[in-house]
């Protein structure tokens, strides 16, 4: 074909997914199709997705996407309406590295919308996206690069939603996600500012294409800057270098809950209410009302199965103090990283992060609870939810993170010195990290006192702590309590 454009299906037959209680296969289980033909379909399917950018976890979409790409011809384009995890989702990794080589042409529209403005379809309420892009010609070679559109709201019907394509296509001022934070080319719908238009690479796609959904493409240049080491504020000093890496390269994630306790996967554990007096006491779930400090205290504790004590021991060595978040509800918790007094599990919520040098413990949930490090979950994260960005145990590796490995012996010394002021200060949920007079007070101290910067640094940071909160997939449409209001 000269055209694909599809609208696919967004079924999962993962269980945690879409196949509810008794059904086998919740992609085929329509017109009350009998176990076995859902399963036959179900092999049938995997047959022919073999070798191709399908993915269990991402769903019917993924395939649909593979149909596509092999329907058509060199020169024709797609255009697909698919779920926001698209754009950075772990599973979905295999579908951008499909168009980041064998497209060019590329346009991914967003919306940076909350609730009911996320999507384009009209019977879903999930994060979409639009990616649209050219199959390349024999012998040309792709861009790597790609035009991320946001727009504020869905086009309210066809005759707005043809007046922002011409915009966009019209569009002839480009600037790029690598500018520095001066925000994207502005498109407008008659006189309504209807989004932002922000060129940037897609080549590097294992990790995700953080562009999109972005109200204020200025938050998403910052965060690429200091993605590769360079802190670059809106209307603050020059650029400089500030030393960052992927948590993998200085720490070891923990392992997934399941292997903890699940049956299937030979957990040796139990997971029972805490005690004072545990032996492995875990840091489990959330609970935004006792998570409001970065010491927190093991919810539950783990017994042993029994015959199970050498595996036990053995998981246990993967015990840490420091534990990250994986789903993080920013309109309701503080925190990106918690820590126990004393080594815990990390589960399903909390999965451990494990260091060589203890002395990175402190250093680690001073720089991700301060705006910096709030600022790098989220790029990271994914957002198809309004609110909340989340990650998988896997995702978790790639992370950026101040290399803590650049930090002075005073320094580390300082940090666990900062750490022990802040431990038990309460700080507000994340989308008022703008207003929280404690995490302002933690700015402080982590750029000017521990990193070394000047105060109009710190007023930047400050500056972008605002950016950050108005941002749609931060603060999820919940309103401020009255009087908020930027604490510098």
């Amino acid at each position: 074909f000269d055209l694909v454009i599809m609208n696919p299906p967004f079924t999962s037959n993962t269980k945690h997914r879409d196949a509810g209680e008794g059904v086998l296969n919740a992609a085929f289980a329509a017109f009350d199709a009998s176990d076995a033909d859902q399963a036959g379909m179900a092999n049938r399917l995997k047959q022919l997705a073999k070798d191709t950018c399908y993915h269990g976890h991402a769903g019917l979409a993924s395939v649909f996407a593979a149909l596509a790409d092999n329907k058509i011809c060199p020169n024709g384009v797609i255009a697909l309406v698919l779920p926001f995890t698209a754009i950075n989702g772990s599973s979905w990794a295999r579908f951008r590295q499909l168009i980041a080589t064998k497209y060019t042409d590329i346009t991914i529209v967003s919306i940076a919308g909350v609730d009911t403005e996320l999507s384009f379809s009209s019977d879903t309420n999930i994060g979409e996206c639009l990616v649209l892009g050219r199959k390349l010609a024999e012998d040309e070679q792709p861009s790597g690069r790609g035009q991320f559109v946001s727009l504020r709201r869905k086009p309210t019907d066809f005759i707005q939603a043809m007046e922002l394509a011409n915009v966009i296509l019209s569009g002839t001022t480009v600037r790029h996600l690598e500018d520095g934070p001066y925000g994207g080319i502005p498109i407008y719908c008659g006189d309504e500012l209807a989004g932002e238009v922000l060129d940037a690479p897609v080549d590097s796609y294992e990790h995700g294409w953080g562009a999109a959904r972005i109200l204020d493409a200025s938050v998403a240049q910052v965060a690429h800057s200091l993605s590769i080491g360079i802190l670059w504020l809106p209307a603050g000093p020059k650029p400089c270098e500030l030393p960052t890496t992927q948590l993998i390269h200085i720490g070891e994630r923990g392992v997934d809950h399941q292997f903890f306790v699940s049956a299937a996967h030979k957990g040796p554990f139990i997971k029972s209410p805490a005690s004072p007096t545990s032996t492995y006491p875990a840091l489990w779930n959330h609970d935004a009302k006792k998570e409001t400090r970065m010491a927190c205290v093991p919810d539950s504790q783990m017994l042993v199965r029994p015959g199970m004590e050498p595996a036990a021991t053995k998981l246990w060595e993967v015990a840490s103090r420091s534990h990250i978040t994986q789903e993080f509800r920013f309109t309701s918790q503080p925190l990106a990283v918690a820590i126990t007094d004393r080594e815990s599990i990390g589960g399903r919520a909390w999965p451990n992060v494990i260091f060589s040098d203890a002395r990175f413990d402190s250093v680690f949930a001073l720089w991700c609870n301060c705006t910096l490090g709030l600022l790098l979950f989220w790029w990271r994260a994914s957002r198809q939810q309004s609110g909340r960005g989340s990650m998988t145990i896997n995702g978790i590796e790639s992370l950026p993170v101040l290399d803590f490995n650049t930090l002075s012996a005073e320094q580390l010394r300082q940090a666990e010195t900062i750490f022990d002021e802040f431990r038990d200060l309460q700080l507000q949920p994340a989308y008022l990290a703008d207003a929280d007079p404690n995490r302002a007070l933690l700015d402080r101290r982590v750029i000017c006192d521990l990193l070394g910067f000047d105060e109009a640094t710190y007023v930047a940071v400050r500056r972008l702590a605002a950016k950050w909160c108005a941002e749609p997939s931060v603060h999820g449409g919940k309103k401020r309590p009255k009087g908020t209001r930027l604490v510098l």
